[in-house]
């Protein structure tokens, strides 16, 4: 049966098809597939027997209540890096739940993404401000990688070539410790447990890892120890408390290279694990080292500032096995919200927080006191734990009463419970830690303690200097108190960006397609929203359930036996795949197999995921068609036989094609001992119409911001959990908050499901589409992606087909003899489709000089038609540039894109007309989206870089 929904995710109607289907020369969709998927990976018919019945929305959520139901939200103070928070309402209306801020691609085409971009320095300011670091990214996955992040940045500049030895503060989290041995490992280095305060440096040491405040909640100065590692050569990290950080002075004035953390609590749901911007800040002598992506200041040619991103753009894809991280998603959305957050409240209204928190805690501490607790010596900011021989006691008394309370030790059972700790958060009051102390006594036998009705008035921290100078002083963090002001703030950034709301955006290999808002509506449910991630599991049946389901229905898709849902990212997803991998090669005894074979025309993440994983890279040829060079593959997989750990492989190919020997390929690797990694970045072309799980793949990370509707969120988040063959299965990430798995590997993401939160979107779109359905949306992205190949060739060759002349679900687009005969490249076209109302596709990726455009089963014939008709247009102009009617650099190619203002100049001196810079399509003035900036000088930004919002006394230098 079709699925009600399906009408709802299609752009073409059954009609529009037809028309795209007779246009590439075939009677039926069945015809058309099976000429464009190899026979003998082409599956019959989808896994119907696993996979739900497809409904309308209605139904589906309805369901999706029923599992919500079933998760308890109690009131966790569990802490360990995941607190309540209050979310304003304005920010979750106008961001959170706004699909202009969460269908945005990550903005590498910066002169209209300036509204993200914004957001983005406001996030780098804030951070920078409270770290007294100059340096500061768009932020990273979660708080325990960027952990592993600085970690990583530390080994790479290291003095000493033989320092291998990481110290670890014995008050790290857990979590994060977790995650520093599962990256350390493959990479040499090598773990110390230390007590900070009493630690010795010699030269096999070349970082340390500190944590303020520690897991317990105490803070302490580490000035000294600080100064012992920078003696000793050593690079030194903080993790810190971006709230606790509010009230003491930036740790960069305590000598802090590096400092890490997790802007959750900044009003960002903690949702079971996630998704949560980190951040990570440094000194400006690592800026070309620092992880992840750097937002910058330029200016475009009109002189004017402009935004954009800085230095190490998509560097991985460019440094391949020699990046310094893998890092490919971010998690720009909530690092947006973060930002707002802290706009909404300022630097006043975060220090008033922070500080009725001290006073909260001071509250707890004394009635615990009275009540005979010894707590340990040491100040605290938010958290108190206590060892107590009634800690069961408690926790029982807690749990009917409706808290969560950390057990201590981490992680143990409550009957077997040593003590218990609280973490007291935004949301907590006076009227809460009364209720608190009412329970702890009822377990004594005591009564409530009588505390003072007065509320403590020294809430700095005594342990260490407090913040003195003023911070936050940019105008952007004090215009904002009333509503209407942050509202029109809000919108006026939404103005200057592109997103899905507006029209296609056509990137290759990102698959930009609907973000149903019946997928998007049951994130902010309070059941999914609110759970802590290390809340007793049977609080949360709910979330289980979804898991298993979501772990059945992608097994049953790509014809895996088993599939994690922990990695948070696609790059997290590649690692997890290659540790699975090389787990599985040293338990049948095989260490020495460390080589990856991987295709020349493969994502850059994945060599600078294989060298994270401990794997030596050796590319792969391709042939005149973008195929495998398979008498190259099979050349290296026999010089390599005995070594030989994986092949990396990117099915249908970054060259969109599908290559007919994959199974072959695969078959080869098998033979010499090899298992094969299939990249899951492009299987919007395969589901329900072929499993890799069954035509030779081992291992596949999928794409949920992909293929499984996930927005990109302007860049992030994702997630990206793998399928396993069986053999692999045992191998899948552990995590130390859950049952541990003898073969397991470790965690490779904080939180044991990673992105928790938004795992509802991926669901809903399954429940809702069924089998079929599925089947249908794949074969209509192959249809679209080959409707405008047929029509785009005439203008802009077709790079790469497939045996049969088909392409896949994308096509790359040769534009290397334009360049060649009127010196037009592929940035002038990109620009140029913006004064068209396009977001241009991935540009000279995998091949330069070249456009791959990818368009989806979600955009409607009149949509494509549309882009179409502006590429022919543009091709048009350039013909101009090559008969020379127009000037070869005066043009509206090389001066594109048109902002208003520089329509609106009095006297217009451009040998073009303003109607063709600015409307050059019919009917465009009445949906005209303008960039706000006009082309940004990169090369400028980065030698003069600035990465955070201008002082109040520079803006009134310019004024």
């Amino acid at each position: 049966m079709t699925s009600p929904f399906l009408q709802r995710h299609l752009g073409p109607s059954d009609v529009e098809q037809d028309q795209m289907l007779r246009v590439l020369g075939y009677q039926c969709m069945e015809d058309f597939i099976s000429d464009v998927v190899p026979k003998d990976i082409l599956d019959a018919i989808p896994p119907r027997d696993i996979l739900p019945t497809g409904c309308g929305e209605t139904e589906a959520l309805a369901d999706l209540g029923r599992i919500a139901a079933k998760n308890q939200v109690q009131r966790s103070l569990i802490g360990l890096g995941y607190h309540g928070t209050a979310m304003p309402a304005l920010i979750q209306r106008h961001v959170f739940e706004n699909p202009a801020w969460y269908t945005a691609y990550t903005p590498y085409q910066a002169e209209i993404a300036q509204g993200r971009l914004e957001a983005l320095l406001n996030f780098q300011t804030l951070i920078s401000e409270l770290t007294g670091l100059p340096i500061a990214n768009a932020s990273l996955l979660d708080e325990a990688t960027a952990a592993a992040e600085a970690m990583g940045l530390s080994f790479g500049v290291r003095s000493r070539p033989n320092a291998k030895f990481f110290l670890v503060d014995h008050k790290v989290l857990p979590q994060t410790w977790a995650v520093l041995q599962t990256r350390a490992e493959p990479l040499g280095i090598e773990l110390k447990w230390t007590d900070p305060e009493h630690v010795t440096f010699d030269a096999n040491v070349f970082g340390i890892l500190l944590q303020l405040p520690g897991v317990d909640g105490i803070v302490w100065n580490p000035t000294a120890t600080i100064e012992k590692a920078h003696r000793a050569n050593a690079l030194v990290t903080v993790a810190v408390d971006p709230l606790a950080q509010t009230l003491f002075a930036p740790v960069a004035d305590f000598g802090a290279d590096i400092a890490v953390g997790s802007a959750q609590r900044f009003g960002v749901p903690m949702g079971f694990g996630g998704p949560h911007a980190a951040f990570f800040a440094t000194r400006e002598i690592y800026k070309r080292q620092i992880p992840g992506r750097l937002v910058g200041e330029s200016k475009d040619v009109e002189g004017n500032p402009a935004l954009r991103l800085a230095l190490q753009t998509r560097e991985q894809h460019i440094r391949r096995d020699k990046a310094t991280s893998n890092i490919c998603t971010a998690q720009v959305l909530l690092a947006v919200i973060a930002s707002f957050y802290a706009v909404y409240h300022g630097p006043d209204g975060l220090h008033d927080i922070a500080r009725r928190l001290v006073a909260l805690r001071l509250r707890l501490e004394n009635g615990l006191q009275s009540l005979n607790f010894p707590l340990d010596p040491g100040e605290r900011f938010d958290t108190v734990t206590v060892t107590t021989s009634y800690a069961p006691a408690v926790h029982a008394a807690a749990l009917a009463a409706g808290f969560n309370l950390r057990v201590l030790p981490n992680g143990a059972p409550v009957a077997q419970a040593t003590g218990f700790g609280i973490t007291l958060d935004e949301l907590s009051d006076e009227k809460e830690v009364n209720q608190l102390l009412e329970v702890i006594a009822h377990v004594t036998n005591k009564p409530a303690p009588a505390l003072p009705t007065t509320t403590p008035t020294n809430t700095t921290l005594q342990s260490l200097p407090s913040r003195t100078r003023p911070w936050l002083t940019q105008s952007v963090f004090h215009c904002y108190r009333s509503e209407t002001e942050l509202m029109r703030y809000i919108q006026r950034l939404v103005s200057r960006d592109l997103s899905l709301v507006h029209g296609m955006i056509p990137l290759g290999s990102c698959t930009m397609k609907l973000n149903a808002a019946a997928e998007l509506f049951p994130v902010s449910w309070p059941a999914f929203a609110c759970l802590h991630p290390f809340a007793p599991l049977d609080q949360a049946s709910g979330y289980l359930q979804l898991v298993d389901d979501l772990e059945r229905w992608l097994a049953a898709l790509t014809g895996f036996s088993a599939v994690s849902l922990q990695p948070n990212a696609g790059s997290q997803g590649e690692y997890a795949g290659l540790l699975v991998i090389r787990a599985w090669h040293r338990f049948c005894g095989e260490d020495r197999r460390d080589i990856c074979l991987i295709p020349t025309s493969a994502h850059g993440t994945n060599p600078a995921s294989a060298v994270m994983a401990g794997l030596k890279v050796v590319a792969v040829a391709c042939d005149a068609e973008g195929n495998i060079d398979q008498e190259n593959l099979v050349a290296l997989a026999m010089k390599h036989t005995d070594r030989l750990a994986a092949l990396m492989v990117t099915y249908p190919s970054t060259h969109g094609v599908f290559e007919t020997g994959i199974r072959n390929i695969c078959e080869v690797i098998h033979n010499h001992g090899g298992q094969v990694y299939l990249d899951g970045a492009n299987l919007n072309a395969q589901v329900g119409l072929s499993r890799p799980g069954a035509f030779g793949a081992d291992v596949c990370h999928i794409n949920l911001h992909k293929t499984f509707c996930i927005p990109h969120g302007g860049g992030g988040p994702g997630v990206g959990p793998i399928g396993v063959a069986a053999h692999l299965a045992p191998f899948l990430p552990g995590h130390p908050f859950q049952d541990q798995v003898a073969l397991a590997i470790g965690p490779v993401s904080a939180a044991v499901l990673g992105n928790a939160s938004i795992l509802p979107i991926s669901w809903m779109y399954l429940r809702m589409m069924g089998a079929d359905a599925l089947r249908q949306a794949s074969s209509v992205a192959l249809l679209s992606a080959n409707y405008l190949a047929c029509r785009l060739d005439d203008h802009f060759p077709v790079l790469f087909r497939g045996s049969t002349g088909r392409v896949a679900h994308e096509c790359i687009l040769d534009l290397r003899p334009i360049k060649r005969d009127a010196g037009i490249d592929v940035d002038d076209i990109a620009k140029r489709l913006m004064d068209y109302g396009f977001h241009a596709p991935t540009v000279s990726w995998p091949v330069a000089g070249t456009l791959m455009v990818e368009p989806t089963e979600s955009e409607s014939l009149s949509e494509l038609n549309r882009f179409v008709d502006a590429l022919i247009a543009i091709r048009e102009e350039i013909r101009t540039i090559e008969t020379g009617e127009i000037d070869a650099l005066n043009n509206p190619l090389k001066q594109s894109p048109h902002t208003m203002t520089a329509l609106m100049v009095e006297v217009w001196e451009r040998p073009y007309s303003r109607q063709q810079a600015a409307f050059p399509l019919p009917n465009q003035a009445q949906n005209k989206v303008w960039p706000v900036v006009a082309r940004i000088d990169n090369a400028f930004g980065d030698r003069n870089l600035v990465c955070t919002c201008p002082p109040v006394e520079a803006i009134a230098t310019a004024v």
